[in-house]
């Protein structure tokens, strides 16, 4: 490149990340977070599909529609596929027609959100308490009472019929 283009692309991407609100859009980097249950990664793929281990320990999503939890209708608990923790009741299981299992509220300490600007957008992921995995997202259009709607990968669910876990 020549001194004169050099200098457009760097005062080019100056004003870019200059520019109002820029900043909220960039990836965060994730704080080391220590969990009650650790795997090595060669853990987590061994134990793991790749679909699993991709959704979970990589934060991606499932094509929606495609989880046969999202048709789900029987009384019992989702949890976690990575650590087996209980995290949301059938009780709370609404069909919000995205194409994956949604829920108006999880079970208590089960699950924490943190900020991910990934994609160009800003919204609230949503992790495992237990070991960390990635199971969604949490936006707040969803139902009565709480008005949130958990919409988790299937991939990152299991689920055990019979009577829910209470919460």
């Amino acid at each position: 490149m020549t001194p004169r283009r050099d200098f457009l692309h760097t005062l080019g991407a100056g004003a870019l990340l200059a520019g109002p609100g820029w900043a909220a859009l960039l990836p965060t980097a994730r704080a080391a977070q220590t969990y009650a249950v650790t795997r090595t990664e060669a853990e987590w793929r061994a134990q793991l599909t790749p679909q699993q281990y991709q959704v979970l320990r990589q934060a991606g999503t499932e094509r929606p529609y495609s989880s046969p939890l999202n048709h789900e209708k029987r009384a019992g608990t989702f949890h976690c596929a990575g650590c087996q923790q209980a995290l949301f009741s059938s009780a709370t299981k609404f069909d919000s027609g995205t194409g994956w299992p949604s829920f108006w509220r999880a079970l208590p300490e089960a699950v924490e959100k943190k900020t991910d600007r990934s994609h160009g957008m800003v919204r609230d992921e949503v992790l495992c308490t237990r070991c960390g995995g990635h199971l969604g997202h949490v936006f707040d259009d969803g139902p009565r009472p709480t008005g949130l709607r958990y919409c988790m990968n299937g991939l990152a669910l299991g689920f055990t019929p019979g009577a829910p876990a209470a919460g």
